[in-house]
């Protein structure tokens, strides 16, 4: 139960959702009925600009934030029950400390002092999955600063013991736990820093992982996400390349294999923080959307059907987009698209018109530097929550849905 739990909230916190399947106000995902394009796209724009901003009060969604402290430079979360009590708990990495944060759940939205765990240097993202088949989430943690995968097991009390490390390329980012080989144990995926690869580590079970094999991508490979992109039930890999300004898609041989890239350009200077892929238009089709770094801009990329897409339409949001998710924010039956705003310390919220255009997004304060986001329901009132990590306040928002 929990593993499967584990995995829902993978999805949910690398931002994949597609075609909607209502569970009270959550959002499963299940890509279908899509083909992958076989040529590289060069990307014209439109844009969409003006912003309002909330800071607290009930009126346009959201409360304001509750902070918790949990570790210095709060860059990474992760949301998963990791002491089997039913509620969802909050893991940080924390690049300034040197470790990770863990802040377990009270029961009503409200959480424990944080636990620090010492991992290796800088530590850039968390990631939860169970990698030893005993049904309980463990940690994977990417330390950048020293080249590894740091790997915490859960003692099963939402303890963890301390971590040993996989050797990596380059300085691992963002990183994925999932069954990608389909052999009912939990692989390993990163995309490495100044290299052109994405790498897996293959699980041989109870946590020891085989040589990690790699596959060629674009320059300075960032966020990776893996989904089913053309519904032949076999995972792909998705991977937002920053040096190059594009996305590269692994279609699966079979058996945890890869077919060589297909890349989709999103423009010069765009610099693609992060993605998530989603039906935005409500045609069953996974359509593209990426939060820019360097043009303050999220772009939507509509999905023809075939595999191909229509020229992106780019919304103006703040300074600096770092993350970026989809969830029906308003209980419309469309996914929303939320983003982490760094330079501008806010969170915007770019409701759906139900055809793949977006509202110009309202702004909602955080602290200083939010970087990655999470969309859950935190306290248990079936409405959808926001927890930012606000780097350069050294603490975690939470704020919840009114």
């Amino acid at each position: 139960m929990f593993r499967a739990l584990s995995s829902l909230l993978l999805l949910c916190s690398i931002g994949q959702s597609i075609p909607i399947i209502k569970i009270g106000h959550s959002i499963l995902i299940d890509i279908t009925n899509r083909t992958i394009f076989n040529t590289t796209q060069m990307i014209t724009s439109t844009t969409s600009s003006t912003t309002s901003t909330t800071t607290n009060g009930c009126s346009s969604m959201l409360l304001s934030q509750t902070i918790y402290s949990i570790g210095n430079g709060t860059n990474y979360v992760a949301i998963d029950d990791i002491n089997g009590d039913m509620k969802l708990d909050i893991l940080t990495a924390n690049t300034g400390s040197n470790n990770m944060g863990v802040l377990q759940n009270k029961g009503n939205g409200t959480f424990y002092p944080a636990t620090l765990y010492t991992v290796g240097t800088r530590p850039y993202a968390v990631v939860t999955g169970d990698l030893n088949n005993d049904n309980k989430s463990d940690v994977a943690v990417t330390n950048n600063g020293v080249a590894n995968i740091g790997i915490l097991i859960n003692k099963g009390d939402g303890t963890f013991y301390p971590q040993y490390t996989l050797s990596t390329y380059g300085s691992p980012n963002p990183i994925v736990i999932i069954d990608i080989n389909n052999d009912n144990l939990s692989d390993i995926l990163y995309a490495s820093w100044y290299t052109t690869t994405v790498n897996i580590f293959f699980n041989k079970g109870n946590a020891t992982f085989s040589p990690q094999t790699s596959y060629t991508v674009g320059t300075n490979p960032f966020v990776i996400q893996v989904i089913d992109i053309n519904n032949d039930h076999l995972l792909d890999i998705l991977v937002a390349n920053q040096g190059s300004n594009s996305i590269s898609i692994l279609i699966s041989g079979g058996n945890g294999s890869f077919l060589p890239q297909t890349i989709l350009s999103v423009g010069s200077g765009i610099v693609p923080r992060a993605f998530v892929a989603g039906d935005l238009n409500g045609d069953n089709i996974s359509d593209i959307i990426t939060a820019n770094a360097d043009s303050n801009t999220v772009s939507v990329f509509i999905n023809r059907g075939n595999g191909t897409f229509f020229n992106q339409v780019s919304y103006s949001v703040r300074d600096k987009p770092f993350a970026i998710k989809i969830y029906d924010m308003n209980f419309d039956n469309k996914p929303d698209v939320i983003v982490a705003n760094y330079l501008s310390n806010n969170i915007g919220i770019l409701i759906n018109q139900g055809d793949g255009t977006l509202f110009n997004q309202t702004t909602f304060a955080v602290g200083i530097n939010p970087s990655s986001l999470a969309i859950v329901d935190i306290n248990e009132d079936n409405k959808p929550d926001v927890i930012v990590t606000n780097y350069g306040s050294n603490n975690v928002g939470i704020l919840l849905h009114c």
